[in-house]
């Protein structure tokens, strides 16, 4: 039976996140569901895979907090398990940026769906970002992206300021995988002062899931954060493994 595997986060102001913890270990190992949960003051992050039952459980258990009703996830099939193990972690955010005082529910640049992404991209004046590490970008991205050179997350705000400027780039296209850096990071060039930020809702797995190999502008695979190390245009197992700390083509 093939497995499921979603990917999915949210910012939401999120005071108990701790207190979620033990309720959401015990969802997940009755159902023998795998992966990574990220909990934080800021909201929840994380992959995570199992059966059909499991997922829907999962997804109900969101689904009862109403902070999380919109929680948007983007999904994917596997013949094989891609986790290992359950991880339920509690850390000071989802996704570390370094600047603590950016705050995503407050505001962020605007979301581009699946459908639209390829109508921006032809606008002249629109920058497109790939705010992925480097590793991730050697092995696929969008046509004509730039790639920041980071390992890194943490290091974009400076790839910002040494290389935007709000007044001679003020459009500024982003994506990444799921949605979760480029959400943090258009809230951070908003603070910077650019004034037309936009960002590709659900990421770039959303994006193979609804476009149409034949219209799509992705050149290449998509690295993922678990045992299949990439996916394909049909989100299907890639054609790279981990070796020595790099990404290679399986043999």
């Amino acid at each position: 039976m093939d497995c499921q595997v979603i990917t999915f986060y949210q910012f939401a102001k999120l005071p108990d996140f701790a207190e979620l913890k033990p309720s959401l270990e015990f969802l997940c190992e009755s159902h023998a569901l795998k992966g990574t949960v990220i909990l934080a003051p800021e909201g929840i992050n994380g992959a995570i895979a199992g059966t059909d039952t499991g997922i829907a459980a999962f997804k109900e258990f969101w689904q009862k907090d109403g902070r999380f009703h919109n929680l948007d996830y983007k999904l994917s099939v596997t013949p094989k398990p891609p986790f290992q193990k359950l991880k339920i972690k509690l850390k000071n955010e989802i996704i570390s940026l370094g600047i603590p005082e950016i705050d995503p529910t407050e505001r962020v640049g605007e979301h581009t769906s699946a459908q639209q992404w390829n109508q921006l991209l032809q606008d002249p004046e629109v920058i497109l970002i790939d705010t992925r590490n480097d590793y991730e970008i050697e092995i696929g991205s969008f046509t004509g992206a730039i790639n920041p050179e980071i390992d890194s997350f943490r290091e974009f705000p400076e790839y910002v300021r040494k290389n935007l400027n709000p007044s001679q780039h003020p459009k500024i296209a982003m994506f990444c995988t799921g949605g979760i850096r480029c959400e943090k990071a258009s809230a951070m060039m908003l603070e910077m002062g650019f004034s037309q930020v936009y960002q590709l809702q659900g990421g770039i797995l959303k994006y193979l899931e609804e476009v149409n190999p034949a219209e799509s502008l992705w050149q290449g695979e998509c690295f993922v954060f678990d045992d299949r190390v990439s996916v394909d245009h049909q989100l299907g197992e890639g054609s790279y493994k981990l070796g020595k700390g790099e990404v290679l083509p399986k043999d």
